[in-house]
Order: structure tokens, then C-alpha cells, then sequence
């Protein structure tokens, strides 16, 4: 079972994930994730155990607690790709659904998009007013 790990410190390693899950039973693979540019930590990662049994007690055990000095969050790591089942993420619209109504939707409006809220604007907004100030 792949388990994602969030709100990690920014100084946690994959040793010191290993450490903390090993507690529970093998751990297969361990990763903390980097920011290509950077280097700098995300404060994620992921843990890979064999036995589901041992990583759901990981789960129970671990999940809101807390872990050099931070308080973490364990789930049950989702899928990404297609190759298996399939996960949306309900905060973020799905891309390709293109449904009515959609203000990039080419169905119902001929082709045109809806620029009504620009023509509401008055003027350059981002233009400063120093009148009435006093100097």
C-alpha cells in the first residue's frame, strides 16, 4: 500500500521516514519530495509498505500526529495516472469536461467568449488617485 505523507518539516529526510514507519513493518520504498529549481523540500511524501495491514495500522497510528515538530497528515495515497483507477480531485474542476456554461466552453455562444465583466469596468483600475491626500 502507497501512503502519502503531508505537512512534513522542511528539514525531514527519507531516512527519517523510513525510521518512523519501520516501527509498523517493512517498508518498501520511502520518498520526500524536492522542488526541481530549488531543492527545497515540499513538506510531502510518499511511503510504500507490502503488508496493508501494517500500513493501514501506520495510517491510524501516525495520521495527525506529531513528527519533528510538525504536525502530520497520512492518507492513502491516490493515483495519479490512468494505468489503474481513476481520482479527481474534488477542489479542482476536471479539465477536460467542457460542460455547458463554462466560460471556455465553445457550446452556446457561437464561439465567443464572455467578455462582459471587462466592459463593466470604468477606467484603468490599477491607476493610484493621490487626490485629497495630504503631503
Amino acid at each position: 500500500m502507497n501512503l502519502f505523507v503531508a505537512k512534513l518539516n522542511s528539514g525531514s529526510t527519507s531516512e527519517d521516514l523510513q525510521k518512523l514507519f519501520a516501527h509498523y513493518g517493512n517498508v518498501t520504498s520511502v520518498r520526500v519530495i524536492h522542488d526541481k529549481e530549488t531543492g527545497n523540500s515540499k513538506r510531502y511524501g510518499f511511503v510504500e509498505m507490502p503488508n496493508d495491514v501494517e500500513a493501514k495500522e501506520a495510517l491510524r497510528e501516525l495520521n495527525e500526529t506529531e513528527f519533528q515538530e510538525s504536525i502530520i497528515v497520512v492518507k492513502e495515497s491516490q493515483p495519479r495516472d490512468g494505468n489503474s483507477q481513476s481520482y479527481s480531485n474534488p477542489r479542482k474542476p476536471n479539465r477536460s469536461d467542457n460542460g455547458q456554461g463554462s466560460q471556455f466552453s465553445n457550446k452556446g455562444n457561437d464561439g465567443r467568449r464572455n467578455y462582459s465583466r471587462d466592459y463593466e469596468r470604468q477606467g484603468n483600475t490599477s491607476r493610484r488617485t493621490y487626490e485629497g491626500r495630504n503631503w
